[in-house]
């Protein structure tokens, strides 16, 4: 992360100590707060717009547009209207990798029914070791984690030897999440250097968001990528950030107003979410 440093009044340092001692944290997390409030850029915050139940009964609509998504937020994921390829979000630039293996840069009037994002600013920043399968992947995150009751944001750079991916294909207009599931692609990849851009949502979160671990891949050249579904790796650059500030906004569109989201989607989101 980059440093800043300046000159600044007694006063303010004994203000800015009293506050370190009293939230048990640290000086660059006082200060990265306190000048957050003051420019009205938000730190640790996740974006989110619409919700995971909307997806999964079928409200694939546009709701946003990229240029809304990056306004919030420069890394993280989602997909794109009517449900056409898989969404990552990495370094202020939107991909979109489509059931026909394609990738493309997203522009930036393309249409969005869901997405997560947040301005990426990492506390952890680390080097793992080789792993074998996507549960020591996991395994590996969940050391780095303090709690299960916030959002974590992970990234994760390095060398693929295996990895496994998929990519949604648009089902029928109006059709559910689980219908393109039943269609969608599924790539294999080997000995390939790439990103996975991932989020770790708590339990409580069911409700409205994917709980546990969500990845997606995109490949170093950008011409490969889609939902992790397994992966073997070598040493990989870990960096994460903890999310405390939750934002969801819900969509205006006609297909969201009057669509019946009461029921519980749990069980067929965790089919969309496996290989088929």
């Amino acid at each position: 992360m980059p440093i800043v440093t300046a000159d600044i009044p007694v006063s303010i340092k004994i203000a800015l100590d009293k506050e370190i001692a009293r939230v048990g944290g640290d000086e660059s997390a006082a200060i990265t707060a306190a000048l957050a409030e003051y420019l009205g850029t938000p730190v640790h915050t996740l974006f989110q717009v619409s919700t995971s139940g909307a997806l999964v009964a079928g409200v694939s609509s546009r709701a946003v547009s990229v240029k809304t998504i990056l306004d919030h937020g420069d890394f993280g994921l989602g997909t794109f209207a009517d449900l056409d390829g898989e969404m990552a979000v990495l370094d202020g630039r939107v991909y979109q990798i489509q059931g026909n293996g394609r990738v493309l840069e997203a522009p930036a009037d393309a249409g969005a029914p869901f997405a997560v994002v947040t301005r990426f600013t990492p506390q952890i920043d680390v080097e793992v070791e080789p792993l074998a399968a996507l549960a020591d992947l996991q395994a590996a995150c969940d050391k780095f984690r303090s709690s299960s009751n916030i959002f974590y944001a992970f990234r994760l750079d390095g060398r693929f030897s295996r990895i496994r991916t998929r990519a949604v294909n648009p089902p029928r207009q109006g059709g559910r999440l689980i219908e393109a599931a039943k269609s969608q692609s599924e790539f294999l990849f080997t000995d390939i250097d790439g990103t996975l851009v991932g989020l770790w949502s708590p339990g409580f979160s069911s409700a409205f968001s994917v709980a546990g671990y969500h990845f997606h891949f995109i490949s170093a050249d950008r011409q490969h990528g889609g939902h992790l579904l397994d992966c073997a790796t070598g040493k990989l650059q870990l960096r994460m950030e903890a999310l405390t500030d939750f934002h969801l906004a819900l969509p205006e569109t006609e297909s969201f107003l009057k669509a019946d989201l009461s029921k519980n989607t749990a069980q067929e989101l965790a089919y969309a979410e496996q290989a088929h």
